[in-house]
């Protein structure tokens, strides 16, 4: 029986890694620039966070975050309205066989790290991890 080349049960090939990492940073340069024609997008600072690619390199979606936070939905339309320009922009830097079509989405990386850094100021778990604990001891 053949393999399926586009198993959902591996994760990215290293291929796709360091093309989305390519297009992360091509995308974030001509952001920074404000190379695209749009007084809408240009008014926002845009983080690229990270940028994912399906396997066949056809679609690429990035993680973006305005800074700050604030006007996220609107800098995310913007961003949507201006896809068929970011995409000229960024494959005219880029040499593929294909300019990838971009999405674009909200990183709620941010959001779950101020959950993570809550969970553990909490009272019961900062008592969990400085509790004395033996294996701990033997590590030393």
């Amino acid at each position: 029986m053949a393999q399926n080349r586009f198993s959902h049960g591996q994760g990215p090939s290293q291929r796709q890694l360091r093309v989305g990492e390519l297009i992360r940073r091509t995308l974030s340069d001509v952001l920074l620039r404000g190379d695209v024609h749009d007084p809408d997008l240009n008014r926002h600072s845009i983080t690229v966070g990270e940028v994912r690619t399906s396997p066949d390199l056809k679609i690429a979606t990035a993680f973006v975050l305005p800074l700050g936070g604030a006007g996220a939905e609107d800098a995310l339309a913007a961003l949507r309205r201006n896809a068929p320009e970011l995409r000229h922009l960024v494959a005219k830097a880029m040499s593929l066989k294909y300019a990838p079509q971009l999405r674009f989405q909200l990183d709620e990386t941010f959001d779950r790290l101020d959950d993570t850094r809550r969970m553990f100021a909490d009272e019961r778990v900062r008592r969990d991890v400085e509790s004395d604990n033996p294996e701990d001891d033997d590590e030393r």
